[in-house]
């Protein structure tokens, strides 16, 4: 049976994530589900061998990337993304039973979550003061201990602690949705499925005019649908970043494979972070390789009209 690490504790959307990929046959069978407290611990145990592969949520539609994830991705060991599930995402308040709305002092809420109900608890609960839990789960364990009031919670996490439900559906935005990924040991890629997502990191880029400008032109020359930006810094010094990319396609497409070799000879270090199928694929797919490579072999040929 697999060992599948996650982004605990018990109740977590990300455990809602996993079960979504158990259903979706992402596994050969049931897994064992080890919760961890962080998403750098889940892949830290990947790499220590003590699971087979981790969930980890990497993007919210309201508040953009998972930096403790991406962060995570790139130091250390590479780990590489084979699947993805999305989820909708609405909180539960959950508290003590006993206690009312209008009683709530203490709002316990993991900072992603805060951020995504900042509105609702302006309007709800003005005067409440907000403590911060390690997880979604953990937020609704820091009620069963005392620490708060309520929590920002999932339904899930409330009914395993007996806690009892304040509202439900609680969110800023309609159609809230975050994005986990299912992360192993390096591997080969899932086959191509022509909705395919391919996901890398920059690690380092020589610093002088024009360098990142010529590691996007890699893509755009070759008709390569760059879907995702983003820089995070180093940690090393001020003005090092490290840049994330992910594009539509699959490594086995002949675009996506010729970019990431020009990339790897002229942007110094680069990690692949895999080609997976997309739950949500958007953008334009590469073009095909097919008519170009026959073209090009008529011309070795030395066939006359073409």
């Amino acid at each position: 049976m697999p060992r599948i690490a996650y982004f605990g504790p018990s109740g977590t959307f990300t455990e809602m994530a996993l079960a979504k990929l158990e259903s979706a046959a992402a596994f050969d069978g049931p897994v064992e589900r080890i919760a961890a407290p962080s998403q750098g611990d889940a892949l830290e145990l990947i790499r220590a061998g003590e699971v087979d592969g981790a969930v980890v949520p990497i993007e919210s539609s309201i508040e953009g990337s998972i930096s403790a994830t991406l962060d995570a991705l790139a130091i250390g060991p590479r780990l590489q993304i084979v699947a993805e599930a999305e989820l909708d995402v609405a909180f539960t308040i959950v508290a003590r039973p006993g206690i009312e709305l209008s009683e709530v002092n203490v709002i316990a809420a993991y900072p992603v979550a805060a951020a995504q109900v900042r509105m609702w608890l302006a309007h709800r609960l003005p005067r409440a003061r907000l403590y911060t839990s390690a997880s979604n789960a953990a937020a609704a364990e820091d009620v069963a201990n005392g620490h708060a009031d309520a929590a920002v919670s999932t339904t899930l996490a409330g009914q395993r602690l007996g806690l009892a439900t304040l509202a439900s559906g609680v969110a800023d935005h309609d159609q809230a949705t975050t994005r986990f990924v299912l992360v192993t040991r390096p591997c080969a890629a899932p086959p191509r499925t022509g909705a395919d997502r391919t996901s890398l990191v920059i690690l380092e880029l020589a610093n002088e005019p024009g360098s990142l400008m010529r590691a996007f032109a890699e893509f755009a020359a070759r008709g390569v649908d760059l879907t995702r930006i983003e820089s995070r810094p180093t940690r090393t010094g001020m003005g090092t970043y490290r840049f994330y990319l992910d594009c539509v396609g699959h490594i086995d497409d002949t675009a996506v494979a010729e970019a990431l070799k020009a990339l790897h000879r002229t942007a110094g270090r680069i990690r692949y972070l895999g080609s997976w199928p997309a739950s949500s694929p958007s953008g334009s797919t590469p073009p095909p390789d097919e008519p170009a490579a026959a073209w090009l072999e008529d011309l070795k040929k030395g066939v006359a009209d073409l």
